[in-house]
């Protein structure tokens, strides 16, 4: 069962579907189908190319007739009708109807509408005309229109003293610099008349007024059209009268003058001060003594030293904290601006970009105003869209808004260092020292009307563009809440010859940085260098003591200096790298977490220094690397062979056809193989140098880490694409990366100590463990009486034997049944250091001089045996001594076994020298490790992040830091 209700909707919706279908019907039928042929093109036409019977039509875009007794009006886009012809009808747009006036009514109105008899002769366009000094009456006072227009003379008498308005249709009051100079509406002489104000020539006023614009940057200048019109009457008007619409234009033709003062021409600012200096009677506005009361404020004097006093003598009465209930993170930037003719127009905040010439989001324009963001602004703009949208200047009085303690709102002026200004020819915003600068008040962003020479309507052969806008942030010393001395506003402006704007382009810049006094800091790092590298002299000179010891030399000669050089060269590079390490963490914590801000970023100048430091440290320990390398590959060793013959054989004997016995030779293999693993663990590392790498770029790039170096106050690790992204600050990209870098390496360590070396591989000690296997011991001298020994005697008296053997000895030392493996009976002391005495070094050299023999000159060689034979037989000489005198069999030779006292492992030198018998050392921490890489690690650890952040800090790119590195190490 269907309602009622239900039934209308049911019908309401059919008609709305008939409806539907009907509109689509008279669509198809009434719209033209486009043929696929049609040609979408037509003639191109402009306003100026139509005839004077014809009107542009703004829609169709071509030239179109006017009707009868019609012609084309002022602007092209209409028609009017021909001088003798009212209009009697008009629809919207050039539709209009024309009649000819009669005989006796040849004129027509002013709006043209109706016919008129005029009382005189008519103008071009057929209206009436009236002789000077009087108006055109065409209708009475309730508007009803006269048979005959009248010529009405103003009444220049002193009771009206009114003259015809522009239009001449209605008498006003004449200018009033007239009346009261002349007491009528006629400037007459001796008297002056100036951009349509009347002066008496009786006043202590400049005549020779100079109306040029200076160019100082093309080094020209020439007369300015504005100047000319403008320039005379405006100062006279603010000295005479006071006015204070001429006082700011005056104050705005000084400023686009670049503030420049020359006291032998009056030109803009000559006559600026002039008038200063004349109304020193008047009052000051708001207690300043720059500002004068109906003057705008365009300068802060000219004494020498009080720049330095308005920017650094009186902090803002507010602070600024990144963080916190109270945090006060925003500059509130606001500005008085004015038109070119004086009038004030608002005030307004400088966000939204008033002063940044390049176009970007208002997020990215508003970031410049975030306290201790370091903004930066770059782009290059072409010169007819800064024609377009800058036709006229616009001038800034610039404030930085702030509430006081008890929440009144207050404004503080900023001061502005005009970099082109001119006192007397000089260019003194430039000098380095800021006493001579000449601080001032008012900005624009472009002048492209001071330019123009003949006519005010035309193009500006001159145009003066803000390229460079720099606002200077400077944290008061020593505070602890965020207190600031007054921003100032860093300009610079380029003069730009106007030659062809659509290919003409210009370069601009906006840009906020963040200063605080480095001294304190500076002198920081040199107590901590001066301390740390008085101890790294020390340290040079145990080591330097050490080895002159260890190579048995009491002299000090010019290999002993060069050492101690290189020592120091290592040590130096340790100190440099712990005091910038040091301080990039200290700016980067300090700087990040700070709630109340105590500290700021050094700028890039400041920051030169510690790159200075770093390039300094990587110097120094490329030289220490490169030292350790050398040491590494000049050590003497030799591998002692404990192995025995077994027994005799038959041997051919040759040349004499029989055969005899002879001891059945030693495998040379368990040598090599010693030798071999031996070279294998000589660059074995305790971190993985390409995970090191990986992990850290990782961090870095991934993660997202390097966000910690942007110079902002975010501590987050990510940014929105939509946000401004502050440039990057080195020392936190060095900080960041060392940071990583410690971090990592110092994990990778403690994993390899504690859990890799123990349950997975220890080379080291496996290699020890090969020793005693092979029956091989090894015996090292990294200096001339000072090395290494690892004990490698098997206690099962031969290692050269079958699997089944071999597997039988490690069995009975697994189960105690045999010897330990010590030097010494009964203990487990495998590795020593040693320090052998002048007599076994020089039994040693002898043997050792007939292995080398061979790169002498050819005559000092046996001729009975062959060089191989030598080698062969000064190794089994070497062999044989070395496990003799391991044996004690050379009394005169011998040796004996102690332990290192704990300052001698401190101090990494031996107290006791080697007289008559050599010293072995116990070593338990198998300190010959420290003539491989494994040894090295932190020198290596080190001088791989130094080289990752030179190259960072030179090219600003971590992957391409990461890809040489690896580099490097391959190599």
């Amino acid at each position: 069962m269907v309602t009622s209700g239900g039934g209308a909707k049911v019908a309401m919706a059919a008609r709305s579907n008939l409806s539907a279908a009907a509109v689509n019907i008279f669509l198809l039928l009434v719209l033209p189908r486009v043929s696929h042929a049609q040609i979408f093109s037509f003639p191109f036409l402009q306003p100026e190319s139509c005839d004077h019977n014809q009107y542009f039509d703004i829609s169709a875009l071509s030239c179109v007739p006017c009707g009868a007794n019609q012609r084309q009006d002022a602007r092209g886009t209409s028609c009017v009708c021909l001088p003798g012809f009212q209009m009697i009808s008009k629809n919207e747009g050039p539709d209009i109807t024309c009649k000819k006036c009669p005989e006796n009514m040849k004129g027509v109105t002013k709006d043209g509408w109706n016919c008129i008899s005029c009382p005189g002769g008519l103008t071009a366009e057929g209206k009436c005309h009236c002789p000077t000094g009087h108006i055109l009456v065409e209708r009475d006072v309730n508007g009803t229109l006269l048979s005959q227009a009248t010529c009405k003379l103003c009444d220049e008498n002193e009771n009206s003293f009114t003259v015809p308005n522009a239009l001449g249709n209605r008498c006003v009051r004449c200018e009033p610099t007239f009346i009261n100079t002349n007491r009528s509406c006629v400037c007459s002489e001796p008297n002056i008349i100036t951009g349509g104000l009347c002066f008496s020539n009786t006043l202590n006023f400049p005549s020779r007024v100079i109306s040029s614009a200076r160019y100082g940057e093309l080094g020209m200048s020439f007369t300015s059209e504005w100047f000319a019109k403008y320039l005379q009457s405006s100062a006279a008007a603010c000295w005479v009268y006071a006015n204070l619409t001429s006082c700011q234009a005056l104050g705005n033709m000084c400023v686009m003058n670049m503030n420049s003062y020359d006291s032998v021409t009056f030109d803009a600012c000559r006559l600026f001060q002039f008038i200063f200096e004349n109304t020193a009677g008047l009052r000051t506005v708001h207690s300043i003594s720059f500002w004068r009361q109906n003057l705008p404020w365009l300068f802060y004097g000219d004494q020498l030293g009080l720049a330095p006093q308005v920017l650094s003598t009186t902090p803002l009465p507010t602070n600024f904290s990144f963080k916190g209930e109270s945090q006060n993170r925003k500059l509130k930037f606001i500005a008085a601006s004015y038109d070119v003719r004086g009038n004030f127009l608002k005030w307004q905040t400088l966000e939204g970009g008033v002063l940044q010439l390049c176009p970007d989001t208002e997020t990215r324009l508003n970031a410049a105003y975030s306290f201790g963001t370091t903004y930066q602004q770059n782009c290059e703009i072409p010169i007819s869209k800064i024609l377009t949208d800058f036709p006229s200047p616009i001038f800034y009085d610039v404030y930085l808004e702030y509430t006081d303690e008890n929440q009144h709102q207050y404004v503080w002026a900023v001061p502005v260092l005009n970099l082109n200004l001119q006192h007397n020819k000089i260019f003194v915003n430039q000098d380095s020292s800021s006493g001579k600068w000449l601080l001032t008040r008012r900005i624009f962003l472009v002048d492209a009307l001071s330019g123009r020479e003949n006519d005010l309507g035309s193009q500006p052969k001159l145009i003066r563009i803000a390229t460079q806008i720099s606002l200077s942030i400077y944290l008061v010393p020593g505070t602890k809440n965020g207190n600031i001395y007054p921003p100032l506003i860093t300009i610079a402006y380029s003069d730009i010859d106007i030659k062809d704007p659509n290919s003409q382009s210009v370069k601009v810049s906006f840009s906020v940085k963040y200063e605080m006094n480095q001294g304190e800091a500076q002198v920081q790092t040199d107590i901590a260098l001066g301390v740390l590298g008085g101890l790294a002299v020390l340290s040079s000179l145990l080591k330097t003591a050490g080895w002159k010891r260890r190579i048995g030399s009491p002299m000090i000669d010019l290999q002993t200096v060069m050492k101690f050089l290189v020592y120091y060269a290592g040590d130096l590079a340790n100190v440099f790298f712990v005091i910038t390490v040091g301080t990039g963490l200290y700016w980067l914590i300090f700087f990040k977490a700070q709630k109340s801000i105590s500290v700021l970023l050094p700028v890039p100048a400041q920051e030169e220094r510690l790159v200075t430091y770093v390039g300094c440290a990587f110097a120094l320990k490329a030289l220490q690397f490169l030292h350790k390398l050398m040491s590494q590959i000049t050590i003497d060793i030799f591998f002692i062979d404990w192995e025995r013959p077994k027994g005799k054989v038959l041997k051919a004997v040759e040349g004499e056809g029989g055969v005899r016995s002879a001891t059945v030779p030693v495998s040379i293999w368990r040598t090599y193989f010693v030798a071999n693993e031996w070279n294998e663990i000589q660059t074995v590392r305790k971190i993985n140098p390409l995970f090191q790498i990986l992990a850290v770029l990782f961090f870095l790039e991934v993660i997202g880490f390097k966000n910690l170096a942007l110079m902002d106050s975010s501590s987050s690790l990510s940014r929105s694409p939509p946000s401004y992204i502050a440039p990057y600050s080195r020392i936190l990209r060095y900080a960041v990366a060392t940071a990583l870098w410690l971090v990592i390496g110092i994990l990778q360590i403690m994993f390899f100590a504690v859990f890799y070396e123990r349950f997975i591989e220890d080379k080291i000690r496996q290699f020890v463990d090969l020793c005693s296997m092979s029956n091989i011991s090894v015996f090292l001298l990294s200096h001339k009486c000072f090395g290494y020994y690892i004990h490698g005697r098997s206690v099962h008296g031969h290692a050269d034997t079958n699997m089944e053997e071999m597997n039988m000895n490690l069995k009975r030392e697994a189960e105690n049944l045999c010897s330990q493996r010590g030097l010494v009976p009964n203990t487990d002391g495998q590795t020593f250091q040693i320090a052998i005495s002048s007599q076994m070094r020089q039994h040693y050299d002898r043997i050792h001089e007939t292995l080398t023999r061979k790169n002498g000159p050819a005559r000092l060689l046996s001729s009975s045996a062959s060089t191989f034979e030598q080698s062969i037989k000064a190794y089994h000489t070497m062999n044989k001594f070395l496990g003799s005198f391991i044996d004690h069999v050379h009394k005169e030779m011998d040796y004996f076994i102690k332990d290192k006292l704990l300052l001698e492992r401190i101090l990494g030198m031996e107290f006791m020298e080697p007289m008559e018998k050599s010293i072995f050392y116990n070593d338990e921490g198998y300190s010959f490790s420290s003539v491989l890489y494994y040894g090295n690690e932190a020198t290596l650890l080190i001088f791989d992040m130094l080289f990752f952040c030179v190259v960072d800090l030179a090219c600003q790119n971590f992957v391409l830091a990461a890809i040489l590195t690896y580099l490097q190490q391959e190599v």
